[in-house]
């Protein structure tokens, strides 16, 4: 028998860098799935306003299994 899994894609930001948006992003999909065995970050961006980053953003994917 093996074990099934879902993945969801999803998008979050930090104020602090994209490390803290993923664990925001786990933290956050915790609150409604449970069973999280991965996240794999698809993309990376960031937004800037007075040659400062203000915004830490990812496009994720999280890995669940299904009960």
């Amino acid at each position: 028998m093996s074990d099934m899994l879902k993945v969801i894609e999803v998008l979050t930001e930090s104020d602090q860098s994209w490390e803290d948006a993923a664990s925001h992003a786990v933290a956050q999909a915790a609150k409604t799935i449970h069973g999280i065995k991965s996240i794999y970050i698809k993309n990376f961006e960031a937004k800037v306003e007075g040659d400062k980053i203000v915004k830490y953003r990812i496009n994720a994917n999280i890995t669940f299994m299904l009960d």
